[in-house]
């Protein structure tokens, strides 16, 4: 199939879980445990999805969690960026959305198109958490999310070891904060009015999410998923105390739960906006791998990493880095774009860098310039090794 072309779907693979093509291209499970490697390993976050224009055509005549509960269809977008780019990217991330565990959990959100998700009756007071469904009722995390268990399995086959295939879920803060705001906020009053004023129901509804995304990640592991991520995208909205009583312990919590039941599949977690954290991360969670947005000096966060692990005795212990390029930059030219990657590569290092940008792709990115980025860690990641 043209890689450039956006008709035809990747074909159904109706297999069971085990039995999986053998991976060809181990860079990225090779460096997330620590590894040394002949260069970095690259994928970039949201690189399935809008700023594509064959991601665009399906979304044509197919509603956004339509593609997300259908296998083939999910299949196809994860798959539509390694095609297009054809051996640049190291892995691939099961197209899904962090809002499908709020969906699981028996409430209603939309995707508006210029708007994004949409929450018609969010949890505004902690009476409103009698709506969601718990195992009383009957209710099963692998069941309401099969669909994406299904999808990974399925993916897992089409890709036929090319790369790995990664799952993820969004971190119990920033899901709590969309199911009480309705969708994005800037203040975040609502999600701030339940820390505050009903901290012990706050705590409630985390733990029943953290509960829920680690054993939808232990689902996806069980369905084919190599590596996972934890996607804690409002970290950065709540303060150093505030972060250390309502996300870290639920971040920990997830991680301890995965590798109780899969030690060896790595882990990785992203706060966005939570500077402050990093040792606590490092130190006080079992992620592999700790991702940094773009404000982040890649330099001062090794150093710090490196001395809070010393400190407490972990010298052992091995923290990847991923991240950081700011996503704008790609809205450079070529030269921009080469000279920014090239120095974020130089500051991470020649060991334990997992190429990626400091948030995820956007909707009006052009494709091409994504692959000047991803050639240009190729190439400067490579040097730096020699």
């Amino acid at each position: 199939m043209d890689p450039h072309s956006s008709s035809g779907l990747m074909p159904s693979a109706n297999f069971d879980m085990a039995g999986f093509p053998e991976l060809k291209n181990d860079l990225y499970l090779r460096t997330a445990r620590g590894e040394s490697t002949e260069r970095a390993p690259v994928w970039c976050m949201r690189q399935a999805g809008r700023y594509l224009p064959e991601f665009r055509a399906i979304r044509v005549e197919n509603e956004f969690f339509k593609v997300c509960r259908s296998p083939e269809l999910a299949t196809e977008v994860t798959v539509q960026p390694l095609r297009r780019y054809n051996g640049l990217l190291d892995a691939a991330i099961i197209f899904s959305d962090i809002l499908v565990i709020p969906q699981a959990m028996g409430m209603e959100v939309q995707m508006i198109p210029g708007k994004g998700p949409h929450f018609p009756d969010p949890l505004r007071q902690p009476e409103d958490m009698t709506r969601l469904t718990d195992k009383q009722d009957g209710f099963s995390v692998d069941k309401e999310l099969d669909y994406v268990y299904k999808a990974i399995t399925n993916t897992r086959h089409v890709l036929a070891g090319q790369v790995p295939l990664l799952g993820f879920v969004g971190a119990p803060w920033t899901l709590m904060a969309y199911m009480i705001e309705g969708g994005g906020s800037k203040t975040f009053a609502f999600a701030k009015t339940w820390l505050f004023k009903h901290t012990k129901k706050t705590h409630e509804l985390l733990s029943r999410i953290a509960d829920v995304a680690a054993e939808f990640l232990i689902g996806q592991v069980r369905a084919g998923a190599q590596a996972v991520q934890v996607f804690e995208s409002w970290a950065g909205e709540l303060g150093p105390k505030d972060f250390s009583e309502f996300s870290l312990p639920y971040l920990a919590r997830i991680a301890a739960r995965v590798k109780s039941k899969y030690p060896d599949v790595p882990m990785t977690v992203f706060a966005k906006g939570a500077h402050y954290a990093l040792e606590q991360l490092a130190t006080e969670t079992l992620y592999d791998v700790v991702s940094l947005d773009w404000t982040i000096d890649p330099v001062s966060a090794r150093h710090r990493i490196d001395d809070a692990l010393k400190t407490k005795g972990m010298s052992s212990r091995t923290v990847v880095l991923q991240g950081n390029l700011d996503p704008t930059v790609l809205f450079g030219d070529e030269e921009a774009i080469r000279s920014r990657t090239d120095a974020m590569c130089q500051a991470f290092g020649a060991k334990g860098h997992i190429a990626n940008l400091g948030h995820g792709m956007m909707p009006s990115h052009d494709p091409e310039l994504l692959r000047v980025f991803l050639e240009t860690v190729h190439q400067s990641s490579k040097t730096l090794r020699e």
